[in-house]
Formats: C-alpha cells, structure tokens, sequence
C-alpha cells in the first residue's frame, strides 16, 4: 500500500513536486520504508553525472569520487546501498547490524521536530541481524564505498563479543567498518566509551581484524556529549592502537535550540540542524587531539553546502548527512556536491581536501557557529 501510493505520486507529473509533502505528511516510520521501497524499485533516478575531479578524497586509504555519505541508520539492513551509490553518494553506511536480529524499542520510536529540521529517535538497533545483511552485501555491490556499521545486542552478556563477532562477519565484505558505542538507545552502550571498557573494546576487535585475510579500516563512532576530559582519554587510547579513523558524532541526548518545540521531551537522540554547532565542536576537539593524520568523519547537523564546507574546515575528511534529507530530499545530495566543487574552484584549490582543517582551531573553541 505505502509503494503504491508513492509510486503514484511520483508517476503523476503534476504531483512530482509534492512528493517530499507527501512523505513529510506519513508516519515517520512509514515514510521511511516508503523511501527504501522506491530506491530498491528504481524510482529515485539515477546521477546524470560525473563527480568533479576536485571531490575525490582519500579516506583512511580509500578512494571516494565525493566525500559525501549516508549515515548509518538509514539502510540498517543493506537493502539500498547499490541504489544509494547510483544516486550519487561516496559512501554509505549500512547497519546499525547486531549479531541477532532485534526489534528495537517500542513504537511510536521516531519523531520530527519541523521547525528546526530535527529528529528525535529512540530506534533501539532495530535491525534483521548479521546473516541477512551479510547475504545482501555478498550478492550486492556499489558505486559507493559500503562501510558496515556493527553495535551489539540489548540482552547480550557481552556487548564487547558482539563487536568482535561483527568484525569476523563483515571484514570479507565491508570497504570499512564502524564500532557504534555511542547510540544513546542501548542501556549501557555508552559505558563502552570509558577507558577501561574502551581499551578492553579495541583491543580485541582490532585484533578480530588481524586475524582476517583483508585488513579492511575500522572507524570508532563516538557521542556529542562527552566532555573535554573523555575525548582527551579517547583519543591517548585510540593513539595506542592501529585503529584508522573516528566517526564523530552520533545523536545527543541534550534539547538545546527545540526545547519548546512539540516531541521535545520524547526520550532518544537528536539529529538534524540543532546538532550541528555541538557535533561539529567535538569533531574539531577530537581533530586536535588526533593529529592531522587520522581520518575522520564528521557527522551531525550537515544540511547545505556551506554546512559541508564547515565540516571539513573543522577537520573531518568526509561528512555523513541523513536527517536533512528527510526534510531536503535525495537532490540535497547534488545541491552539496555542486556548492562544494563551487567552493574548490573560487578559492583556485586543486580538491576540496584542501579546506581540512582549515578552520579546526575557531572551531574548537567555539568562536565560530552556523
């Protein structure tokens, strides 16, 4: 029934226009399988183009044709990352994936905040499990580099286990792979971040990875809300380690800028506008702290070329966007594309990997806000 009235809608030339209306007036939730659905039937039409010469970036050894990707969250069970690569992005991100499959947290779990373009969910790693992604991703290629992002059970008794078994399932198969320990929707995950935890967590995934036939990189994504203090003790960890690159951030449990607005109080994560000057922050923060060598991805709040942009003057060498487009649409894509490479060509540079970190100081000390 959601297909086909989607597939109605964008069939009928007088109703193109209101197609994202039309998602926007669904459930949340609905409105996504509705989207999912019309990428894995081939209604959101393919890129007519060729990415400019001056987006490829290098990302922790791989070679992506723009720096722009989809987070995890939106393809959580490796159904569209063909099409999504079709469509233009350099990367996509599949999962969050547990080892079993799970249904997540109780409905009603989604939840848009319109007048900020923000996102409030408390998902729960709802997801198919391992076997059913790992059969897609093995049948299934893409245009775009796949990372698997791999979280853990919410009964497991090991939350530590569960990553070392993502890691020897998904190496063979993933262009990367990304430890997810900051959802703030599993009691407990986040624990994962402290030191002990966290150096006991690395050191047994990244050695899951040795043990693998491919060294595929592996990325750690970490929360907004950790203080000056914890990124200090992640990143003197991450230092002792041969991990390839952090992904930050993920959703934060702070209300600040929609503290008025209708679904405030629901419990979850925010993601959208209102997270972009704080997650952008920390990436700065973190990129400070790491060096200019380590690869990061910033995430958070990317919803324009000019917000693309920043991400990378603050240090990220790639940006993941995911809540914008529920408001802006899969064409967000190439309006970020076409603003960057404009970017790149006024200020005579030779590839947008010219503008990391530009701006990472300013950033970090909060003297610079979109």
């Amino acid at each position: 029934m959601i297909l086909s009235r989607f597939s109605s809608l964008l069939n009928n030339p007088t109703m193109r226009g209101l197609t994202r209306d039309s998602l926007l007036s669904m459930d949340p939730e609905h409105a996504h399988k509705a989207t999912l659905l019309a990428l894995r039937s081939g209604m959101v039409p393919k890129s007519s183009t060729r990415d400019a010469d001056e987006l490829c970036t290098n990302l922790a050894g791989l070679i992506l044709s723009n720096p722009i990707g989809m987070a995890a969250g939106f393809d959580k069970n490796a159904q569209v990352h063909g099409p999504l690569g079709e469509i233009g992005f350099g990367m996509c991100e599949v999962g969050t994936l547990t080892p079993h499959p799970q249904k997540g947290s109780p409905k009603p779990r989604l939840f848009r905040l319109t007048h900020t373009n923000a996102i409030i969910n408390r998902m729960g790693f709802n997801n198919e499990g391992h076997e059913a992604a790992l059969e897609r991703l093995q049948a299934n290629g893409s245009k775009a580099i796949v990372g698997v992002n791999i979280g853990a059970n919410k009964d497991s008794d090991d939350f530590v286990e569960d990553y070392v078994l993502g890691v020897k399932r998904f190496a063979g198969v993933a262009d990367y792979l990304t430890i997810n320990i900051s959802s703030p929707n599993t009691p407990g995950l986040r624990g994962l971040q402290s030191p002990d935890q966290l150096t006991r967590l690395l050191g047994e995934t990244l050695n899951a990875r040795a043990g693998q036939k491919i060294r595929v990189p592996v990325f750690l994504k970490i929360a907004p809300d950790l203080d000056e203090t914890a990124l200090d003790a992640i990143a003197e960890i991450v230092g002792k380690t041969d991990l390839d690159g952090l992904i930050v951030s993920n959703t934060t449990l702070s209300r600040k800028g929609v503290e008025t607005q209708l679904h405030a109080t629901e419990a979850g994560g925010l993601s959208g506008v209102p997270l972009f000057n704080l997650s952008t922050q920390k990436l700065a923060q973190m990129r400070l702290r790491v060096g200019p060598d380590m690869a990061i991805i910033g995430v958070g709040g990317v919803h324009s070329a000019q917000s693309a942009l920043a991400k990378l003057e603050a240090g990220a060498n790639a940006i993941q966007l995911y809540s914008a487009l529920v408001y802006g649409g899969m064409e967000l894509l190439e309006q970020i594309k076409t603003g960057l490479t404009r970017s790149v060509r006024k200020a005579k540079l030779k590839s947008v990997s010219c503008f990391v970190g530009t701006n990472v100081e300013d950033w970090a000390a909060g003297k610079i806000t979109l």
